[in-house]
Protein backbone atom coordinates (compact mmCIF):
# COMPACT_ATOMS: atom_id res chain seq x y z
CA UNK A 1 0.00 0.00 0.00
CA UNK A 2 1.19 3.24 -0.76
CA UNK A 3 2.18 6.04 1.80
CA UNK A 4 -0.89 8.37 2.58
CA UNK A 5 0.09 11.80 1.32
CA UNK A 6 0.69 12.98 5.13
CA UNK A 7 3.58 10.37 5.37
CA UNK A 8 6.93 11.43 4.04
CA UNK A 9 7.75 8.88 1.22
CA UNK A 10 11.59 7.54 1.60
CA UNK A 11 13.84 9.05 -0.73
CA UNK A 12 16.19 6.07 -2.07
CA UNK A 13 17.76 9.28 -4.64
CA UNK A 14 17.81 11.32 -1.80
CA UNK A 15 19.65 8.18 0.86
CA UNK A 16 22.21 7.75 -2.15
CA UNK A 17 23.50 11.07 -2.66
CA UNK A 18 25.68 11.04 0.10
CA UNK A 19 29.27 9.59 -0.51
CA UNK A 20 29.42 7.98 2.79
CA UNK A 21 25.95 6.03 2.18
CA UNK A 22 27.42 5.38 -0.99
CA UNK A 23 30.57 3.63 0.61
CA UNK A 24 28.32 2.11 3.12
CA UNK A 25 26.52 0.32 0.63
CA UNK A 26 29.52 -0.80 -1.26
CA UNK A 27 31.06 -2.69 2.02
CA UNK A 28 27.52 -4.33 2.22
CA UNK A 29 27.62 -5.57 -0.73
CA UNK A 30 30.86 -7.81 0.32
CA UNK A 31 28.04 -9.61 2.79
CA UNK A 32 26.28 -8.96 6.04
CA UNK A 33 28.36 -6.77 8.55
CA UNK A 34 28.39 -5.61 12.21
CA UNK A 35 28.00 -1.80 13.08
CA UNK A 36 31.37 -1.45 14.70
CA UNK A 37 33.17 -2.93 11.70
CA UNK A 38 31.52 -0.70 9.58
CA UNK A 39 32.28 1.96 11.66
CA UNK A 40 35.91 1.67 11.21
CA UNK A 41 36.18 2.02 8.08
CA UNK A 42 35.32 5.76 8.08
CA UNK A 43 36.98 8.62 9.85
CA UNK A 44 33.44 9.79 11.52
CA UNK A 45 32.10 8.59 14.96
CA UNK A 46 29.64 5.67 16.04
CA UNK A 47 26.51 7.74 16.01
CA UNK A 48 27.32 9.29 12.82
CA UNK A 49 27.26 5.64 11.02
CA UNK A 50 24.47 4.64 12.70
CA UNK A 51 22.54 7.99 11.68
CA UNK A 52 23.58 6.97 8.38
CA UNK A 53 22.49 3.46 8.67
CA UNK A 54 19.50 4.76 9.68
CA UNK A 55 18.93 6.56 6.35
CA UNK A 56 19.55 3.74 4.75
CA UNK A 57 17.48 1.72 6.28
CA UNK A 58 14.42 3.66 6.05
CA UNK A 59 14.73 3.74 2.73
CA UNK A 60 15.03 0.04 2.52
CA UNK A 61 18.33 -0.04 1.19
CA UNK A 62 19.77 -1.86 4.48
CA UNK A 63 17.75 -4.19 6.93
CA UNK A 64 19.74 -5.14 10.36
CA UNK A 65 19.58 -8.30 12.35
CA UNK A 66 20.21 -8.19 16.18
CA UNK A 67 22.91 -10.96 17.38
CA UNK A 68 22.76 -9.94 21.16
CA UNK A 69 24.20 -6.47 21.67
CA UNK A 70 25.60 -6.82 18.09
CA UNK A 71 23.61 -5.24 15.29
CA UNK A 72 24.42 -6.67 11.75
CA UNK A 73 23.49 -4.81 8.49
CA UNK A 74 23.28 -6.13 5.32
CA UNK A 75 22.05 -5.21 1.44
CA UNK A 76 18.77 -5.02 0.12
CA UNK A 77 19.54 -4.32 -3.49
CA UNK A 78 15.60 -4.13 -4.20
CA UNK A 79 15.10 0.01 -3.93
CA UNK A 80 18.74 -0.26 -6.20
CA UNK A 81 16.63 -2.36 -8.75
CA UNK A 82 13.68 0.31 -8.41
CA UNK A 83 16.26 2.93 -8.92
CA UNK A 84 17.94 1.66 -12.10
CA UNK A 85 14.20 0.62 -13.82
CA UNK A 86 13.78 4.10 -13.06
CA UNK A 87 16.85 5.67 -14.61
CA UNK A 88 16.42 3.23 -17.35
CA UNK A 89 13.89 5.16 -18.83
CA UNK A 90 15.54 7.67 -19.56
CA UNK A 91 18.41 6.06 -21.29
CA UNK A 92 17.02 5.80 -24.46
CA UNK A 93 16.56 9.77 -24.25
CA UNK A 94 19.82 10.50 -23.72
CA UNK A 95 21.49 7.90 -26.03
CA UNK A 96 19.36 9.59 -28.68
CA UNK A 97 20.82 13.19 -27.43
CA UNK A 98 24.43 11.86 -27.29
CA UNK A 99 24.28 10.16 -30.96
CA UNK A 100 23.07 13.52 -31.97
CA UNK A 101 25.74 14.86 -30.22
CA UNK A 102 28.36 12.81 -31.98
CA UNK A 103 27.14 13.42 -34.93
CA UNK A 104 27.14 16.75 -34.95
CA UNK A 105 30.83 16.32 -33.87
CA UNK A 106 32.17 14.71 -36.33
CA UNK A 107 30.10 17.01 -39.18
CA UNK A 108 32.07 19.77 -37.62
CA UNK A 109 35.46 18.06 -37.20
CA UNK A 110 34.53 17.08 -41.14
CA UNK A 111 34.17 20.79 -41.53
CA UNK A 112 37.33 21.98 -40.09
CA UNK A 113 39.25 19.34 -42.19
CA UNK A 114 37.89 20.43 -44.95
CA UNK A 115 38.89 24.05 -44.32
CA UNK A 116 42.27 22.92 -43.40
CA UNK A 117 42.41 21.03 -47.14
CA UNK A 118 41.25 23.96 -48.61
CA UNK A 119 43.73 26.35 -47.14
CA UNK A 120 46.28 23.93 -48.06
CA UNK A 121 45.58 24.09 -51.43
CA UNK A 122 44.85 27.95 -51.42
CA UNK A 123 48.67 28.37 -50.38
CA UNK A 124 49.86 25.44 -52.47
CA UNK A 125 48.12 27.52 -55.65
CA UNK A 126 49.54 30.73 -54.71
CA UNK A 127 53.11 29.18 -54.44
CA UNK A 128 52.80 27.79 -57.56
CA UNK A 129 51.41 30.74 -59.32
CA UNK A 130 55.07 32.65 -57.75
CA UNK A 131 57.49 30.49 -59.35
CA UNK A 132 55.40 30.60 -62.43
CA UNK A 133 55.92 34.80 -62.64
Amino acid sequence: MPPSIDQPVPDVFAAVASPTRRALLALLTAGETPATELAGQFDLTQPAISQQLRILREVGLVAERRVGRQRLYHLNPGPLRELADWVRQYEMFWVDRLDRLGAHVDRAEAQRQAGRAAKQRRGADRAAAGRRK
